[in-house]
């Protein structure tokens, strides 16, 4: 497979050495970093690092189409590794570094990956040795370094697979959603079309989001390739020295996710926020729903907007922003960005349109909602191997999210379909029931699941976290959900947590709920 007309997300680097070269790409380190971890990277500097590494790995007897998959952390080696593999016809398989040794074996076994890049500074995962990675592991990048006559061209592109993105669903293993070159390539191309431009060249990016996620992977580190803009890395998420970082290289655009957000309200210094935050243009967050309060400090305080987005793996990510509209909203994710049709279709009826945007109503929970259904080039082909579940005929991919439009068109998640609790015939949306646990005064946070009920059908049951000087009982927690919630909505048992599990974007991890045995304690009675 020769370039030609062919698109590689790896040609991305190129251009941008090409129209740039000598501008920074990426600069690495923060304070009490190694020299390894260190560092800057130019355009041109990139793109030669890019080639030897595609060279390396084409001399290892790789075919066009291997997995290769990446343990690394927010270091210049992944960006160099992702480049490359995609450079010489490879498939990425990004890896959470914190997965323990049964959760990467699964992996590694379920892609059929040939080589493991691992960074070299990683402890190995835990329960490696009763769950070995039975593949080979380099620790250094394979570098071919002898100076070409010529660049090396991209091998593949457009529809050959570019990422294979493992995303867990609410049971069973992780699935490995199948990224072509054209989804990751369309859905920059569909955030550029924004205007202003999300980014542009004259941007410094702070890169905190984990590379090993689509977020971070493609919207972020994916859109500073197509901009020519420079990344800042941070190799793991610090309020302090992402500020410093963030003072120090002038930083004027932040993808974030709410936990950042938090955690820089929570635990900044207020002068120190000002600093960091002086020069940034943009802010975004995605992955989760941002806090109300949190959204509000940002702007009141520090006078930064932060506008929100909604997208999914399987969409490369992004689907929905504020940015469409420039009207920042709580709670709202937007609206579809350009280029890609979104649908809400009514759960009873597969094919019939849900309430007109321009149709008011008072409880959104109640009526006019729908699952959220997508079209457009940036979806994904269908899950490993065999591409099932992917989009329809006619292209429309159902997220298993659930919606609704207000009066401006504005699009509010309800929750995840698949999450619906059906007590007597009646729809329970978690996420309804969650914030109003969320917004008791001594409940620091909150997650619902469906637990069996031989009368109902299904119960509501409260996972809670107490804040830290909160004393409330079972009783006291029902009662007030009682205050704001249909009886048919409101929980009837309640389990007492320390913390509740997330996932590396701070969603609450339902999925890890259920293999704690939380939809199992103590079945409802009738």
């Amino acid at each position: 497979m020769g370039s030609g007309s062919r698109r590689n997300v790896a040609d991305l680097v190129r251009a941008s050495a090409r129209r740039d070269p000598d501008h920074r790409a990426l600069v690495a380190g923060a304070p009490g970093a190694t020299a390894e971890l260190a560092g800057v990277l130019t355009w041109a500097e990139l793109d030669a690092r890019v080639d030897a590494v595609a060279r390396g790995l084409t001399h290892r007897d790789l075919c066009p189409g291997d997995r290769i998959a990446i343990r690394m952390t927010n270091t210049l080696s992944f960006p160099v590794a992702y480049f490359a593999i995609l450079r010489a016809g490879l498939v990425v398989v990004p890896v959470n570094p914190a997965y323990t040794a049964r959760e990467m074996a699964h992996l590694v076994t379920d892609s059929g990956a040939r080589l493991v890049l691992s960074a070299r500074e990683l402890a190995p995962p835990v329960g490696l040795d009763d769950f070995p990675i039975d593949v080979e592991v380099l620790y250094d990048l394979p570098s071919d370094d002898r100076p070409p006559e010529t660049e090396l061209d991209s091998v593949g592109g457009n529809e050959d697979l570019a990422v294979l993105m493992y995303t867990s669903g609410t049971t069973g293993l992780p699935k490995g959603a199948m990224l072509p070159h054209r989804a990751l390539l369309a859905n920059l191309d569909q955030c550029a079309a924004l205007e202003p431009a999300p980014m542009t060249s004259a941007d410094v990016v702070l890169l905190a989001l984990p590379l090993f996620h689509i977020y971070g992977l493609n919207a972020a580190l994916g859109m500073i390739a197509r901009t020519g803009a420079t990344g800042v890395l941070m190799e793991r998420f610090d309020v302090d020295a992402s500020l410093a970082l963030m003072a120090e290289h002038r930083v004027t655009n932040v993808p974030g996710a709410p936990p950042m957000y938090v955690a820089w309200l929570a635990r900044g210094e207020r002068e120190q926020l000002a600093r960091g935050f002086a020069g940034v243009r943009l802010a975004t967050s995605g992955a989760a729903p941002l806090p109300v309060d949190a959204l509000e400090s940002m702007r009141r305080e520090f006078g930064v907007q932060v506008y929100e987005g909604y997208g999914l793996t399987e969409t490369a990510p992004v689907l929905t922003s504020n940015l469409v509209t420039k009207r920042i909203k709580a709670g709202s994710i937007g609206q579809p960005i350009p280029e890609v049709e979104l649908r809400l279709l009514d759960e009873g009826d597969p094919l019939a349109e849900v309430l007109d945007p321009d149709d008011p109503f008072d409880d959104p929970a109640e009526e006019g909602t729908g699952e959220i259904l997508v079209r457009g080039r940036n979806v994904f082909l269908g899950y490993w191997p065999d591409a099932s579940g992917g989009p329809d005929a006619q292209g429309w991919f159902p997220t298993g999210d659930v919606a609704y439009r207000d009066v401006d068109g504005d699009l509010h998640l309800v929750d995840r379909r698949r999450d619906l609790i059906l007590v007597s015939g009646f729809n329970v949306y978690p996420r309804e029931v969650e914030l109003v646990l969320a917004g008791h005064p001594q409940i620091e946070e909150a997650a619902v699941l469906g637990i069996e009920n031989p009368v109902t059908g299904e119960g509501v049951r409260a996972i809670v976290v107490l804040s830290r000087a909160g004393a409330l009982s079972e009783d006291e927690v029902l009662a007030h959900a009682a205050t704001q919630l249909a009886r048919f909505k409101c929980p009837t048992s309640v389990e007492f947590v320390d913390e509740l599990p997330h996932s590396v974007t701070g969603k609450v991890s339902k999925a890890r709920l259920r293999e704690l045995g939380f939809a199992d304690l103590r079945p409802e009675s009738a």
